[in-house]
């Protein structure tokens, strides 16, 4: 592995930023994003203030690392805490995935061994055209588990020991596993995307709180639930049944009787969680990440939380 500059952040990484930016559509996830928009969006959050990046070899089979590269050699290194992932190697003779318009001529394949990881942030730091990341996330293990924690882990935790990583953590879309990395593993945070939301809150029945318990700080992804939250017709990556629209289209009414946008409650909701340190959203433009800061610092009436949790319970 490449010569690596020591991570200053340690186990207070994710204390420094509250919103922060997912670079999914910057790979081209549903459309194509050209370069110079792809840019301008990491500029504006760098302009705006935000200082969390996150992004992953998936996203458009690397074109995303390097788009997000190509700004943020441009800035202070202490200026901003960079997340990436391990679990998939990107091969020649694999399939891009389809959902990323923009998906270079290479695919994923699953890897979550103990060198595939060590290659995987290599490949991902030559990409980004920097020295280090100041998180890495264990990338969709969900049929995965013992490889994960039997490769994946013991690499990165030898990494966070040498200082080459600030820390460590997992990313998915789904909440019961990652309990099951929190009782197994040390870990500093957990990135989890579509479960702590308006419309699937289920992160909190027992995540949430085993979270707080070990110190482990939740990174909230998804916000939008893929942008059925968002006046989209995705769910979950896939079309929202009539049922979801449904009750999407019942929680912008109660956010319409408080003169609010449902966008505003639905950026806001997983921050108003203990556990919760950060949330990351997705653009595809300046102009729609600079909506979503409006929106996420927009100050809503506590009445209105009280009338969605309400809805929420009723559903």
């Amino acid at each position: 592995m490449r010569a690596l500059e020591q991570s200053p952040l340690g186990r207070a990484t994710l204390q420094v930023t509250r919103l922060g930016l997912g670079t999914a559509p910057l790979g081209g996830l549903y459309q194509s994003v050209e370069e110079t928009v792809a840019r301008d969006v990491v500029r504006r959050a760098c302009e705006l203030g935000l200082r969390l990046f996150d992004t992953a070899p998936l996203y458009g089979s690397g074109l995303a690392e390097q788009r997000l590269g190509s700004v943020l050699r441009g800035q202070r290194r202490d200026e901003f805490v960079l997340s990436t992932k391990v679990g998939r190697l990107l091969q020649p003779d694999a399939r891009p995935q389809a959902i990323f318009a923009d998906a270079r001529r290479l695919g994923p394949v699953f890897d979550f061994s103990y060198e595939g990881a060590l290659r995987s942030l290599d490949e991902s730091l030559e990409r980004l055209g920097l020295d280090r990341v100041d998180i890495a996330l264990i990338h969709d293990p969900d049929d995965h588990f013992r490889e994960a924690m039997d490769g994946a882990y013991r690499a990165l935790d030898r990494l966070r020991a040498e200082g080459v990583v600030g820390a460590l953590g997992v990313g998915m879309n789904q909440s019961g596993l990652l309990c099951r990395f929190a009782r197994e593993g040390d870990f500093d945070c957990f990135l989890v995307a579509g479960r702590y939301t308006l419309l699937d809150a289920s992160a909190e029945d027992e995540l949430l709180p085993l979270c707080l318990e070990r110190g482990v700080a939740v990174i909230a992804g998804g916000v939008f639930n893929s942008g059925v939250l968002a006046s989209g017709g995705t769910y979950d990556y896939a079309p929202a049944p009539p049922a979801v629209l449904d009750r999407a289209a019942r929680l912008r009414t109660i956010c319409e009787r408080f003169g609010v946008p449902l966008e505003a409650a639905a950026i806001q909701f997983p921050a108003r969680h203990p556990a919760v340190t950060a949330v990351v959203v997705g653009c595809r433009t300046a102009e729609e990440l600079a909506e979503d800061v409006r929106l996420f610092e927009l100050e809503l009436p506590e009445g209105l939380w009280d009338a969605l949790a309400a809805e929420r319970e009723a559903m």
